[in-house]
């Protein structure tokens, strides 16, 4: 069985790209040598910032040949039929067998592929592969509609057996396929023969290219590692930064500089952002002060004077870098320490955060007037939350966040600090945009925890309201990252709010403040309705509120289901509480899914579940027959069985301690409770008949059923329960 090497030899790939690039070229090859009978025993694909490598072992010589019956139509049949029969065989009429069937005689043919050699098809698959490469962005050149990422240089294609090596036939757009590649482009810039992967592999490795990504970085980040332990000194971790550079370079030298003195008192994180985005350097911190004092660089080359020059050259660069970092810090801090937040919260009213739903101003007043009510929920004092609200975004108008926006939010707790503000309010501009995903922190802090609650209940109820809903998998104002942030800042927070409260507060500010911006625009003296498709009009204490429609509560619950399932908790266990009160309480609910999740793990609370199912039946179909609902009236003189009667005093004992449970939101005792009741019900429906002949009897015992469902589904509505 012959191995296959295949070598796309290009100018330079983004290293944003390799990955994708390399993983697609493997499923298209060994997809279409599948698809054409061509097995394998193993593929590896591998990259370099100027080629695609697939080594394929293990490859059958030949396609099967591939014997097959086929079934044609009718003797007698029209002639066209039967010719458009033999032209998809690829037969002649004296090639087909007549054969007698029940219903009738019939054509058949027997069709023989023979098998094909392996180049012949590798070259047919690769020919395919190249000319339809999925590249996120491609070019063309010269005077050929040859696409691809960079030029394309050469094709290597080989398949290597007992006997040795062999080209592949192949051309695409005048590259002829050949068994030679090119080492470093610098260091050893001659192209040379190859006969097999290993041998592909050591000969590269001569020529100065480490062919594998995980070599390559392992080899920096050591190297990297050494070099600061040495100056006692440390790399700060970034796994997306090792992965990039391990991209730019096919033999990569790591290589340390030093920053300049007068840079060193700029924040951490504004020389680490700065060096990473505009450098791809590693920052070398100082593990006693946490000051970042040097950086990692890597070249593609080795050279006389190890590195010297070209550290030189990133030094001064980085100098201009920093330089305008300096500046920008100077310059935000002289204006916080004379004038405060006040000069950027007040540009922020110029600054479109949505055209339907206003400035970022407008978008400050909405969340600081909500932090400030939600506050005492979460243990944060109002006037200290709406101050830290006020602040929040005030750092997006800095010159250092305009030009780095990454440090949004960071930068307003160093703001915040030289202007002398609570260090609540610092705290809560650094922590509102949290948590932004399912790893990321949750803040606790009560001021923080405040202020992020209403950024994102303003974000979602914002785009509620002017209809800007999820769809499918667009979510371009990625509302689903919000509501699972409510969801986690809530129940990690321990904190009881009614969203559907709070949503229509917020609501009602969006209204308000749409409607202004229309009186201004159109200059009317008059109302205007602004009620949206995603709005309800509810009467509240009397008067006319803006609500939300159900789906924005839905929208909530179908994240809560995402979030509790990585617990085991499975979707029609919260069914079952959603259909419960208070379930825009997503604390109170996600408490009683899991006490209830872990009845229904029991062999009582399964059978019960069943039981309660079976008298939910019974009871419904007699209502819709009798036309009568039987709630009331189940008496104990009537029942004329043990367990008819030991029903009726379990039914007593389990609303005594449902009901205080459930009052003081105690689920696992209400949960205990109901599950209690497996035994009794399942006793009675073993002794007794619900619909006997006697009428009185069977109306005490569907009223006795009613009972049941009734004490059950204070806990939760079991007809959600599935199975």
């Amino acid at each position: 069985m012959p191995d296959l090497l295949i070598e796309l030899f290009s100018e330079e790939i983004p290293a944003r790209m390799q990955t994708r690039a390399v993983e697609d070229l493997k499923k298209r090859i060994t997809d279409g040598l599948v698809e054409a009978g061509l097995t394998y025993a193993s593929a590896a694909a591998l990259t370099t910032p100027r080629r695609l490598t697939l080594a394929v072992e293990g490859l059958l010589a030949e396609s099967p040949t591939i014997r097959e019956e086929r079934k044609g139509p009718k003797v007698g049949a029209p002639d066209k039929a039967i010719e458009g029969f033999l032209r998809g065989a690829g037969l002649t009429r004296d090639q087909l067998e007549e054969r007698d069937t029940p219903k009738g005689a019939v054509y058949f043919a027997q069709i023989e592929k023979p098998g094909r050699p392996a180049a012949a098809i590798v070259a047919e698959v690769l020919e395919a592969t190249i000319r339809n490469f999925p590249w996120p962005k491609s070019m063309r050149w010269g005077s050929g509609p040859m696409r691809w990422v960079r030029p394309l240089h050469s094709i290597l294609c080989i398949l290597t057996d007992e006997a040795g090596a062999q080209v592949v036939p192949l051309e695409v757009e005048g590259i002829t396929s050949g068994d030679t590649t090119e080492g470093h482009r610098f260091m050893a810039p001659n192209r040379f023969a190859v006969t097999s992967f290993e041998d592909y592999a050591a000969k590269l490795k001569r020529a100065f290219v480490v062919l594998s990504p995980e070599e390559r970085a392992e080899h920096i980040w050591n190297d990297a590692q050494n070099m600061a332990f040495a100056a006692g000194l440390e790399v700060v971790d970034d796994k997306g930064l090792l992965a990039e550079v391990a991209g730019l370079v096919e033999w990569p030298v790591v290589l340390m500089g030093q920053i300049d003195e007068e840079f060193l008192e700029l924040p951490p994180e504004v020389l680490q952002t700065s060096m990473k985005e505009h450098q791809k350097f590693f920052s070398v911190k100082n593990p006693k002060t946490g000051r970042i004092e040097r950086f990692i660089t890597v070249a593609n080359r080795e050279t006389a004077d190890n590195g010297a020059t070209i550290l030189a050259g990133n030094q001064k660069v980085l100098s201009a870098r920093l330089a305008d970092a300096k500046f920008f810090w100077e310059n935000d801090l002289r204006i916080v320490k004379s004038d405060g937040f006040e000069p950027w919260v007040e540009r922020l009213n110029t600054v479109t955060f949505h055209a339907k739903l206003g400035s970022q101003g407008e978008r400050v007043e909405r969340i600081a007037a909500l932090a400030h009510e939600l506050a005492p929920a979460v243990g944060a004092t109002p006037a200290l939350a709406m101050m830290a609200a006020q602040a929040c975004k005030a750092d997006l108008s800095s010159e250092m966040v305009f030009e780095f926006p990454e440090l949004q939010g960071l930068m307003g707790r160093y703001y915040a600090e030289a202007a002398e503000l609570p260090p609540e309010v610092g705290q809560a501009s650094e922590e509102h945009y949290s948590p932004l995903g399912p790893s990321d922190d949750v803040p606790t802090a009560p001021v923080s925890v405040a202020v992020a609650l209403a950024d994102k209940l303003d974000t979602l109820t914002g785009f509620w309201v002017i209809d800007e809903k999820p769809t499918g998998s667009k979510d371009p104002f990625a509302l689903r990252r919000a509501a699972l942030g409510v969801i986690r800042l809530t129940l990690e927070n321990d904190i009881r709010v009614s969203l559907l409260d709070f949503a229509s507060i917020q609501i009602e500010r969006h209204s308000e403040q749409h409607a202004e911006r229309k009186k201004q625009e159109a200059s009317l003296s008059g109302g205007v309705n602004v009620l949206g498709a995603g709005l309800v009009l509810a009467k509240i204490g009397g008067r006319d509120v803006v609500r939300p429609a159900p789906e924005l509560l839905e929208f909530f619950h179908d994240r809560l289901k995402v979030f509790l399932r990585d617990e085991g908790i499975r979707h029609d266990i919260i069914d079952a509480c959603i259909a419960m009160e208070g379930n825009d309480d997503l604390n109170l609910l996600v408490k009683r899914a899991r006490a209830l999740n872990a009845v229904i793990a029991t062999e009582d609370g399964e059978n019960l579940v069943q039981g309660f199912k079976r008298a939910n039946n019974i009871l419904t179909q007699a209502e819709e027959k009798d036309g009568v609902e039987y709630s009331y009236g189940a008496d104990v003189k009537f029942a004329e069985t043990d367990s008819e009667k030991a029903l009726f005093a379990a039914l007593d004992a389990a609303q005594a301690q449902i009901d205080p449970a459930l009052k003081a939101e105690d689920f696992p005792t209400a949960m205990a409770a109901m599950a209690a009741l497996r035994g009794p019900v399942d006793a009675f429906f073993e002794d007794v008949q619900v619909n006997t002949d006697n009428d009185i009897l069977r109306r005490n015992r569907l009223n006795l059923l009613s009972q049941i469902r009734s004490v059950c589904s204070s806990v939760a509505d079991l007809t959600k329960i599935e199975g």
